[in-house]
């Protein structure tokens, strides 16, 4: 379709279609063998179709959804043949990601009408949310932004001294304190220091724990009555940072924290290093939060602004 490819910068869709290359392998060699000698869309096509989708981690309640909409085409239209399985597919999942994200979005860009525009980001250890940071930070520098990093996951030294070497890698300053400090203390200081300095962007980072519920609710709810103590209303964003090479694990954790606090946008990190990217659709779709950022290399600048456009053409592509 046309309008997919108006709006694409070619490095940024040139790292997408690499980034999601294994994702597109396993899943179109899954559903060649599943219409193999097969020229119509019957029920035996539609059966093995929910399989490959389920088996790409787009999960069970989105592959349904997803059938069910290409059985109305079928119905109506009568006959479908396996040719047009690869269109309609795109277009049914461009579809049920515009239900959650808007999916212009091209560029790193906070309201212009308040700042500091305060992110609060949350997930779970080893999900690369420490190197989603420092990759946001990165991306709004390069946009003119000035940035502030708050170290406010105190209970694991590592956490603080792998931002601080996130913060120096890209010239922003970190507020931090020792081990085991308040995290709430933490967000403190870092919206005055930030309130200070006249930034544009703050970024806190939190503690990644699931193991208790309540506590994490808790801790979580502290922080951001503590943030508000400086700047009404933050923060503007809670980021719930995902592995999608973790495929249903990632399910798991999004219910998790959704449980615990009211996350407002999504990053999907890892992508590049999986077949899994089939999570993304899936995540997005069963919760009804935006994707707004998603991992697709190893590289300072491979944290990309999620466009369902540019992710779906470079799914079929």
């Amino acid at each position: 379709m046309s309008f997919f490819k108006k709006i694409f910068s070619s490095d940024k869709k040139e790292t997408l279609d690499k980034g999601l290359e294994k994702t597109k392998t396993s899943f179109f060699g899954k559903l060649s063998k599943a219409v193999a000698g097969k020229s119509k869309v019957d029920d035996e096509v539609l059966d093995n179709l929910e399989e490959v989708l389920v088996s790409s981690d787009v999960g069970v309640n989105t592959t349904l959804k997803i059938i069910e909409r290409i059985e109305e085409r079928v119905s109506k239209d009568k006959y479908l043949g396996t040719d047009d399985l690869n269109q309609i597919l795109r277009e049914e999942i461009a579809g049920l990601l515009s239900e959650t994200n808007s999916g212009e979005e091209t560029e790193f860009s906070i309201p212009k009408h308040k700042k500091p525009h305060v992110i609060m980001v949350v997930g779970v250890n080893g999900v690369g949310k420490t190197t989603t940071i420092g990759k946001l930070a990165f991306q709004f520098k390069k946009q003119g932004f000035k940035v502030v990093l708050g170290a406010a996951d105190t209970f694991r030294a590592a956490a603080i001294d792998q931002l601080q070497v996130w913060a120096d890698r890209v010239d922003v300053p970190l507020v931090r304190q020792n081990m085991g400090s308040d995290p709430a203390s933490v967000a403190f200081d870092t919206l005055q220091s930030a309130v200070t300095q006249d930034a544009d962007v703050v970024i806190i980072d939190t503690a990644g724990r699931l193991h208790n519920k309540v506590n994490l609710m808790n801790e979580l709810t502290k922080v951001k009555r503590v943030m508000q103590k400086v700047v009404a209303d933050t923060p503007n964003d809670v980021l719930l940072v995902l592995d999608g090479s973790t495929g249903q694990n990632a399910f798991e954790q999004a219910k998790q924290f959704t449980a615990a606090t009211e996350v407002t946008s999504l990053a999907v990190t890892k992508l590049d290093g999986t077949a899994k990217g089939g999570v993304v659709i899936g995540i997005s779709d069963q919760f009804k939060i935006p994707v707004k950022y998603i991992g697709v290399g190893e590289g300072i600048g491979d944290l990309q602004v999620f466009n369902k456009f540019e992710f779906v053409d470079s799914f079929f592509k």
